[in-house]
């Protein structure tokens, strides 16, 4: 039994250990629930070949317990194509208890992914005390069920379903904690690579803009007065409108690396942010007039933090323009929302445009990679690096065709005194 039981453990531990072996470096280059469905299946198909025998004639193994975890973590679209595997190969093993098997994967699949929402949303510890009650009652209700189904259930059975139902709950609490061990060390990599990126761009940006600037300014100033020149034809003159044009376009470049230096110690400001709505209102209302956008706005924040005014303007600007042009064709609601919550100021910038894919999301702040046919990439550099710079954290979410949300948290540096 012992023996068979490793043997069940490790089929467990088989698809952890080749998805942080061949995939957890590349989270973009996959589909989640297609690992999830087919290393699921893998664990549940060896578990059902190789069960657990006892004396009495029981058969017991693991199969639910990737099955559950799919489930808490998929829904409803993972926990479907595994069901059809654990009843497909039950059917296909045959003997006595294919009813039963049918009958609890069923119960199973409907309860377990209701849950698939909320328990996303949980933190770590919660997630793995969900995964363990959630297996401890269903194990629970499954031997309850099992035991009127036979005449020849005695102290034995239940003590040994005793020892099942620990070995089954056990079992789910190690796995869970491998698994968000897993995700940690992925969030980990991902805003360590993001902060040296970033921290790279700043280097970069004050270095080399001010020194790239000087030379622009000049040549721009030379061209403007060549241009005045009677001596020039019309179409000297074009090819020197033209120079100026790409010359004020790389001033614009030149402008948004110089806004990725450290912020500048007159500008720093002690604010919950109110001031900092008002003037991005008066900016881009204009802006989203031109392209038939609606823009709300909500403040509701009592919370204080430290910022520089002026990044912390072009952060919010470029979020709403972003939000705005991915409207431009369609129309829509821009909502912008700064609140407090879990001492922590909160951005948030909600569209309803073209989307993104989970690769375009993981792509956001670098340089030079834009979703926009002209874009350079530069705004959401300098948006990921100016929160970067104040500590605070950038969460996406988008859905193709259904829009875009950037939540901006940024910590609290100093909370107001309530009156009362």
């Amino acid at each position: 039994m012992i023996e068979t039981l490793l043997i069940n453990l490790f089929f467990l531990l088989l698809p952890l250990v080749i998805f942080q072996i061949f995939f957890e470096s590349k989270p973009t280059f996959y589909n989640k629930k297609l690992i999830i469905i087919l290393f699921s299946s893998i664990s549940i198909i060896l578990c059902m070949t190789f069960p657990i025998k006892l004396d009495t004639g029981f058969i017991f193994d693991l199969r639910y317990i990737p099955f559950i975890i799919a489930g808490l973590f998929g829904g409803y679209q993972v926990t479907f194509p595994l069901y059809l595997v654990l009843n497909g190969y039950r059917f296909f093993i045959g003997g006595e208890g294919v009813f039963l098997s049918l009958m609890f994967s069923t119960i199973i699949f409907i309860i377990v992914p209701s849950l698939h929402t909320k328990f996303l949303k949980f933190n770590s510890y919660k997630k793995i005390v969900t995964a363990a009650v959630v297996s401890f009652f269903t194990l629970f209700l499954y031997l309850s069920i099992l035991s009127r189904f036979f005449d020849s259930i005695n102290q034995e059975f239940w003590e040994m379903a005793f020892i099942f139902i620990v070995i089954h709950v056990l079992g789910i609490i190690i796995i869970m904690l491998l698994i968000e061990k897993i995700l940690y060390n992925m969030r980990v990599r991902k805003e360590y690579l993001l902060s040296e990126k970033l921290n790279l761009a700043s280097e970069l940006s004050a270095s080399v803009s001010h020194e790239i600037r000087n030379p622009l300014t000049v040549t721009s100033g030379f061209l403007q007065l060549l241009k005045n020149s009677k001596s020039l034809s019309p179409e000297e003159k074009g090819y020197i409108d033209l120079s100026l044009v790409e010359l004020k376009r790389a001033e614009k470049i030149v402008s948004d690396y110089l806004a990725l230096a450290k912020p500048q110690s007159e500008n720093i400001v002690y604010s919950n942010l109110k001031e900092e709505l008002d003037h991005v209102k008066n900016i881009i209302t204009p802006y989203a007039n031109i392209h038939n956008v609606n823009v709300e706005y909500n403040f509701n924040n009592p919370l204080h933090t430290k910022v520089d005014k002026n990044q912390i303007h072009q952060c919010i600007i470029n979020l709403s323009k972003n939000g705005i042009e991915s409207m431009k064709e369609t129309g829509g609601t821009l909502k912008i929302y700064i609140y407090g919550e879990n001492k922590q100021v909160i951005i948030k910038a909600e569209d309803v445009g073209r989307g993104m894919t989970e690769e375009e999301i993981s792509r956001l702040g670098t340089a030079y990679y834009s979703t926009k046919d002209e874009g350079t990439g530069l705004e959401m550099l300098m948006v990921y690096s100016i929160v970067n710079k104040l500590g605070g954290k950038v969460t996406v979410k988008s859905h193709l065709g259904k829009g875009t949300t950037f939540l901006i948290a940024l910590p609290v540096i100093d909370v107001l005194p309530t009156n009362g």
